[in-house]
């Protein structure tokens, strides 16, 4: 019985080790199979690529242990370097050959195929301009009469005068005013003006094609004259975007970011080319009186300024020096010192001036009627209060917070190198309009002293000051002076 135990013991010990051999065996001829027939193997690192409207080149990586290809279906705007290769690791450049200004955006599906029955694919996108490019004609960058940094250009403006109500309306002569002539320029040069600004509408009124966000070529040309105007007779002028009908004003928000900063890009585009080949004497400005009260609208203000500066640079010519002038928010100074963190990006240095205006109080220095939320003030200033009609005497915005106002921009700018514009400021008469002060001789001399005080503060602060004048100052079709009291307050404030 032992015996037989033990030669049954030794059997199974027999057949255990067949066993073992067999499935070594098995496993071997497997791993050598697999050696000599690899798993087939196709990655590509990216699914996805999009490329912004401007395009550019972007790289994905195959990796395949056989051949492979690829198909591109998008090769009339998307070109490969290679559209094959073999076992390894592979980079391969995408490039856009155009920009997108199609207003859609465009897309295309890469299929990358390995000889080893692996398929992969690659979505690429370009997203588009809402208007289509007006950068169609770049030039190198050209110095010639560029020399003047943005400091040694505002030491060259002493006083700036305003042609308001004019090339801002829908129509140059519809609010009143004749079309600008070269001897209504030389007009204002010689009553003391070395600067000129020119607030200007291109959307409202000015458009060919509105889809596109084209500028009637006519318009362009007709403002490139007056501009000319300016430099023949050696006047700085500053032209910008006015209100325009609210385009960029009443959309400072969000939800119409992409497409102010696209109508923004569109205009500069084609103002910057029309008006290139000025020297230093001509600066843009992004925009006019921008509404921005916190520090979220303030960072949207900034993408609109960003993309006017990115615009006019990238026309090039003398458009790659020109000095620039971008709006605080509101243009309130109180705001700028406190929401305004710093300038925009520009890739040319010492290049940019900041715009504030002031017409503080307003009740005082504009208001036509009286409001619900107050009443217009006829009389200002230390000694010029009435005791015949103290109703009308203005109750805040005196001479010491118009001096707090102005140091802040001398701190927060000035200082540090950044010139200022005070773009507009003013006070007006009311002995034409049914609002007549019953001490009138009291009025007009609170009214001179105002001039000169904010013009005084402005100089003595750093800042240059363009008086806004709509016609009431200077006679447009006589071209002589209808109101010396004010020119005579300019001065001495200047002085």
């Amino acid at each position: 019985m032992v015996l037989i135990k033990g030669l049954k013991y030794l059997k199974m010990k027999t057949l255990n080790f067949i066993r073992v051999l067999f499935f070594v065996a098995v496993a071997s001829f497997f791993s050598c199979k697999k050696a000599n027939n690899p798993a087939a193997e196709l990655t590509v690192n990216q699914s996805v690529i999009t490329f912004t409207p401007e395009g550019g080149t972007q790289d994905f990586t195959v990796a395949s242990n056989a051949t492979w290809n690829i198909s591109n279906p998008a090769s009339a705007w998307l070109q490969l370097n290679t559209t094959s290769g073999g076992s390894g690791s592979s980079v391969i450049h995408l490039t856009t050959l155009s920009q997108n200004g199609t207003g859609l955006t465009r897309s295309g599906v890469l299929v990358i195929n390995s000889s080893n029955g692996q398929s992969r694919r690659l979505t690429v996108s370009q997203t588009a301009n809402l208007f289509p490019t007006y950068n169609t004609s770049p030039k190198a960058p050209d110095a010639t009469g560029m020399s003047s940094n943005a400091v040694q250009l505002a030491a060259k403006m002493k006083l700036g005068w305003n042609i308001g109500n004019t090339l801002e309306a829908p129509g140059e002569t519809g609010w009143g005013n004749p079309l600008i002539t070269e001897d209504y320029v030389k007009f204002v040069k010689q009553q003391g003006f070395n600067a000129i600004r020119l607030p200007c509408a291109w959307n409202w009124g000015h458009l060919s094609n509105q889809a596109t966000a084209q500028i009637d070529p006519n318009w362009l040309d007709r403002v490139k004259e007056v501009v000319g105007y300016c430099v023949k007779n050696d006047m700085y002028v500053l032209l910008n975007i006015h209100w325009d009908g609210g385009w960029l004003d009443n959309n400072i928000n969000t939800i119409k970011q992409d497409s102010v900063n696209a109508k923004q890009k569109a205009f500069w585009e084609q103002i910057a080319t029309t008006m290139r080949d000025f020297d230093e004497h001509l600066m843009f400005a992004s925009a006019n009186e921008p509404p921005v009260d916190n520090a979220a609208q303030m960072a949207i203000l900034a993408s609109y300024h960003e993309t006017f500066i990115n615009a006019v640079r990238s026309t090039g010519g003398k458009n790659s020096y020109r000095v620039l002038v971008v709006q605080g928010p509101s243009t309130s100074m109180d705001k700028t010192n406190d929401l305004m963190p710093d300038l925009p990006q520009d890739k040319v240095a010492a290049r940019m001036m900041v715009e504030v205006h002031y017409y503080d109080p307003f009740q005082f220095t504009s208001l036509d009627g009286d409001a619900t939320w107050g009443k217009m003030f006829y009389y200002w200033g230390a000694g010029h209060l009435s005791t015949i009609e103290p109703d009308r005497n203005a109750t805040w915005g005196d001479e010491a917070g118009i001096s707090a106002s102005f140091v802040k921009m001398k701190a927060k700018f000035t200082d540090k190198g950044i010139p200022v514009l005070l773009g507009e400021y003013g006070a007006y008469r009311r002995n034409n309009t049914a609002h007549i002060p019953l001490d009138l001789a009291t009025h007009n001399d609170a009214v001179d002293y105002w001039i000169t005080f904010v013009t005084k503060q402005a100089k003595i602060n750093g800042m240059l000051p363009f008086f806004w004048d709509t016609g009431g100052a200077l006679d447009r079709r006589n071209y002589t002076v209808k109101d010396q009291r004010t020119i005579t307050a300019i001065k001495t404030g200047a002085n």
